[in-house]
């Protein structure tokens, strides 16, 4: 598993009142990780600064002691990011080229990057679907092929930015059942509470800080306690 550690992170916006996140201070090193929260609680924002697809304003976030910052590529390499909306993450006309454009800076024969693809969109049961415009895809199909695109560069770690958020029941479970059975090490930020309940680690966030951190039963119902008490 790799560390991540926030060391007294924050990020502010010009013009916000207060910060999107406060003097974050985490380490994380366990299997699976949930993040909680409400909208607007930082959740996303966290989850984006360990792939360094933000900055913070202060504090530093390091991935087994490689500052983000300082070494993007290199964390890009090992950590993948999946979106809530798989539609952010298609770039290329064809299913099979978009998986194959995720291996284009790595050192592979064209064999080696083709058995990858192969066997990624197998996995998925896109296989026939291999020469088909990914807009043409289901919204289950679409998220499957952006999980594709990640796990065929075999990173260590994936992050998942609510990834179930426009998804039906049906595409939800697929998901989940997927997320259950990855090797690497997985953070998923979700309000799908239901799918963090064998997760190693659960952390929730309110107005930029993080609140509640441990064990999946006891932070989750901690959040519960918190909307009820705080309802709209």
């Amino acid at each position: 598993m790799v560390h991540i550690r926030f060391d007294e992170v924050s990020v502010s916006y010009p013009g916000s009142t207060f910060p999107v996140l406060d003097q974050i201070h985490l380490d994380l090193h366990e299997h699976r990780i949930g993040i909680i929260g409400a909208n607007g609680s930082g959740k996303s924002t966290l989850a984006r600064l360990i792939n360094g697809l933000g900055d913070p304003t202060q504090g530093h976030i390091s991935i087994d002691d490689l500052d983000v910052s300082k070494h993007g590529r290199e964390i890009r390499r090992r950590v993948g990011f999946v979106f809530s909306d798989a539609e952010n993450q298609i770039v290329m006309p064809q299913v099979y080229d978009d998986v194959a454009f995720s291996l284009r800076r790595l050192k592979l024969s064209k064999q080696v990057k083709k058995e990858r693809v192969d066997a990624a969109l197998n996995r998925f049961g896109l296989s026939r679907h291999a020469e088909a415009s990914p807009h043409t895809l289901s919204g289950g199909q679409k998220q499957l092929l952006a999980l594709a695109a990640v796990l065929v560069i075999e990173p260590e770690l994936i992050i998942a930015d609510e990834p179930t958020t426009l998804l039906d029941l049906r595409n939800r479970a697929r998901i989940a059942r997927e997320f259950a059975q990855l090797e690497q090490q997985l953070i998923v930020v979700t309000h799908d509470l239901e799918m963090l309940d064998d997760f190693d680690r659960v952390i929730c966030l309110d107005q930029g800080s993080v609140v509640a951190d441990g064990e999946p039963n006891e932070v989750i119902s901690f959040y519960h306690s918190l909307i009820s008490q705080n309802p709209l």
